[in-house]
């Protein structure tokens, strides 16, 4: 009926007309390509760690089979019915991509994926076959840029294992070879086997790229800088209007009255004054008051990964309050709320100025296991990416959720972070702001003398000692000397288990002159590691240099695979942070075992993957092993270094440096060009000596033609070479070389036998047909 009406039977009549496409028949080739999909799928599902795909492999291979058996057929009903099918996934591609504007890869990945669905119930020609190998190698890519753990190593191993035989049976394909013999001597002209690769060589060259993946990677710089300004962020988070109280701090490792042992109470077991024991997963430190009279230990725990470019101390909350026994924030009830647009995840930050030369670091965070409502970052916060729309800052500085943050929770933070220039801070003076004078100098009144008198007796015997060093003048260099002498004091060492302080009894004053519950005979000093930064937050307050307690996360482990920082809990800690007038706040840690200055954005992390990796194999080697490389490394690095500086200078001298380094720079490169033009042709011999009789030929005619002009292009096959050429050469030429092609091809591809004395000769006489050309031009 509907071909009888003009328009649609004029229609179905071309369609009809329409020539049905080559099919492809190599059953091995469609096999593989459909292995690279379901690998990509995986990917996929691995990356974001949720099974959201897996029901996509058992239907795209349901429709990988249908369009071989259905491959000469014009399947014109499911031709409609896959394009009906494309625009619902397009219509549900776009539903979900309002829900997640800022990060849309995995929204994207699925819609990939339902199109490869469909578009597997359709794959008649080897060119359908190329559309599934991309958009498995696609899928790949989007998996890279969401994986966060090493898990997804073995699923591009298992790509790459997939795609090497998938290229040589296209390519065999391309060539019009339609039958290979079995082991038995049959031939099929249908299926290509597997049995005629070689799976020495795909063997070979699979570890081969592997190995140079891995070079290139651990040789390839790390430039600092996004490209986009669109950074991950979880989907948004709707709260109802009025429930964000932003004084709170939602901290799973307190009991909820901040009294009890925790057993009746939500959440952990730390307790916000007298003592007690530490909770074993959530750090005590992150609250609005912490209790440094809890004594334990944490089990070590992932809890965050983090994509930086930058290492550094990821700063969580500060503390202007000492208690005796621990710290608090004294104007918590002075928090501000900030909103964001709807439109928008982004919340836009205002720190304070600072003098220093800052850099913009930006960080995106990945909460691993459940944490407190304080957001973690690097110094200077000015923009937040989050998915609430609301969040609050404190007068410390400190980011803070309406909710804990869950496992699976991304947020983004950009930072001004200032860089740490001694010089400058040393010359910043004491003009201290009448707001830091009120808040950063409280010490109790009866510690405040003794702790003041203990302090400048150190500083005093550091000017005896060391008399020809440069002086104490400056708060910069007395806070790096305390911090210094805590760290390496034999008197004050890290307890492992420091007696509990009475109710009464002072933190400072006990660690720095022993505790009330030492054993008897014995006179316990030292303590935790965070008490050694609040021992010398203290001991700065007491002389007059503004201080506070910040806790946060040091940068973890470094994974140069993935690009990330895995912290654990156990890299909580608190260090001391020191105002310094018009350019703010700057960390120094006392605790021994860690680095004095805390990282920060002066180490240079281009190349973190090699270091990584050397910081590995040296961990490994022996002691004098590594350092017979090191000065090897050393000294070459050195020499090209020198090399360098001389060019420099010779550029700065007039006229005769520069014509100096010009004459050198010259013969050098002479020289560099006749060792690599050596280099390459024994190479080439060599490679030529290693090879078959048949294929030493047809690369010996590559390489008589190449000198001609006509250089063979990598993706041209053999024959398609010798038809591109043939126009340039004269008739007998065009034979001889399109002769050698084919022979090539049959012997390469068919394992059939050549005549390899016929084909010499005719390589010979085209030599010598050259050089009787050369000859008569001259």
């Amino acid at each position: 009926m509907t071909a009888e009406l003009p328009f649609f039977g004029q229609l179905w009549r071309r369609i009809e007309a329409t020539p049905p496409p080559e099919p492809e028949d190599s059953i091995a080739l469609r096999v593989t390509v459909q292995l690279l999909v379901i690998v990509g799928i995986i990917a996929t599902d691995v990356a974001v760690e949720e099974a959201l795909n897996l029901w996509a492999i058992p239907v795209s291979v349901v429709g990988a089979t249908w369009s071989w058996f259905r491959r000469r057929h014009r399947n014109v009903p499911v031709k409609f019915c896959i394009a009906i099918g494309m625009l619902v996934a397009l219509a549900a591609f776009f539903n979900r991509l309002v829900g997640e504007l800022n990060d849309t890869r995995v929204v994207l990945a699925q819609l990939l994926i339902h199109l490869q669905v469909l578009h597997s119930f359709d794959l008649p020609r080897r060119k359908d076959l190329g559309y599934s190998m991309v958009i498995g190698l696609i899928l790949l890519g989007v998996a890279g840029t969401l994986s966060q753990t090493l898990t997804f190593g073995p699923v591009i191993l298992a790509f790459l294992a997939i795609a090497l035989p998938t290229l040589i049976l296209d390519y065999r394909s391309r060539l019009g070879l339609s039958e290979f013999p079995s082991k038995s001597g049959d031939r099929d002209p249908k299926i290509r086997r597997f049995s005629n690769l070689n799976f020495k060589f795909l063997t070979v060259s699979f570890l081969a790229i592997v190995a140079l993946g891995l070079v290139i990677f651990a040789l390839l710089p790390r430039f600092p800088g996004y490209q986009l300004r669109s950074f991950p962020v979880s989907a948004p988070i709707d709260m109802p209007p009025g429930e964000f109280d932003g004084r709170q701090i939602l901290n799973p490792g307190y009991v909820s009255d901040g009294e009890g042992d925790g057993e009746g109470g939500e959440g952990g077991q730390n307790r916000e004054s007298g003592a007690g024991t530490l909770d074993e997963i959530q750090y005590y430190g992150f609250n609005t008051t912490i209790n440094q009279n809890l004594r334990g230990n944490l089990k070590p725990e992932v809890v965050l990964r983090v994509r930086s470019q930058a290492r550094g101390f990821f700063q969580v909350v500060a503390f202007d309050e000492y208690t005796g026994q621990g710290w608090e924030i004294s104007r918590n009830d002075q928090t501000l709320t900030r909103k964001r647009p709807w439109w928008s995840y982004r919340f836009e930050l205002f720190p304070k100025p600072t003098k220093a030369k800052t850099e913009e670091i930006i960080q995106s965070y990945t909460v691993i296991s459940q944490l407190p409502n304080l957001l973690p970052s690097l110094r200077q916060p000015t923009e937040l990416y989050f998915p609430t729309e609301e969040i609050a800052i404190d007068p410390e500085g400190t980011l803070r959720s309406p909710l804990v943050l869950r496992e699976g929770l991304t947020y983004t933070v950009i930072s001004t972070v200032p860089y740490r220039n001694r010089t400058q801070l040393g010359e910043a003076g004491t003009d201290y702001p009448d707001t830091i004078r009120k808040y950063y100098l409280q010490v109790p009144e009866q510690i405040r003398e003794k702790v003041r008198q203990k302090t400048e007796e150190i500083l005093a015997s550091r000017q005896q000692v060391a008399q020809d060093k440069k002086p104490l003048d400056s708060p910069y260099e007395k806070a790096l000397y305390l911090a210094q002498y805590l760290k390496q004091n034999p008197n004050y060492k890290l307890q492992e288990e420091p007696p509990f302080l009475n109710e009464d009894e002072d933190l400072v004053s006990a660690f720095l002159f022993g505790y009330e519950n030492s054993p008897e005979g014995q006179t316990i000093t030292g303590g935790y590691p965070d008490h050694f930064s609040t021992v010398l937050t203290i001991m700065l307050r007491s002389i007059g240099i503004p201080a506070r307690l910040s806790a946060g996360f040091g940068p973890g482990d470094f994974n140069p695979f993935t690009g990330l920082y895995v912290i654990r809990n156990t890299d909580a800690y608190a260090l001391t942070e020191v105002y310094f007038p018009e350019y703010g706040w700057f960390a120094f840690n006392p605790i021994p075992g860690m680095d004095l200055i805390p990282p920060s954005i002066e180490e240079n992390q281009t190349f973190s993957a090699l270091r990584s990796f050397w910081n590995w194999v040296a961990g490994w080697l022996p002691s004098p092993v590594t350092n017979i490389l090191q000065t090897v490394f050393g000294a070459i690095l050195g020499f090209l270094a020198g090399i360098i500086r001389w060019f420099l200078r010779s550029f700065s001298r007039g006229w005769i440096g520069i014509f100096t380094a010009a004459i050198a720079l010259s013969v050098a490169g002479l020289l560099g060009w006749l060792l690599w033009d050596g280099w390459h042709n024994w190479r080439d011999r060599r490679r030529l000596a290693k090879l078959p009789p048949p294929e030493r030929l047809y690369q010996k005619l590559l390489r008589l033609l190449g000198d001609r002009g006509y250089p063979k292009h990598p993706a041209q096959t053999p024959e398609e070479y010798a038809n591109a050429i043939a126009p340039h050469c004269s008739i007998d030429e065009a034979e001889v070389i399109e002769e050698v092609c084919q022979s090539y091809v049959r012997w390469r591809y068919g394992q059939k036998p050549v005549n390899l004395e016929q084909l010499q000769q005719l390589v010979k006489n085209l030599e010598r047909q050259r050089k009787r050309i050369r000859l008569r031009k001259k």
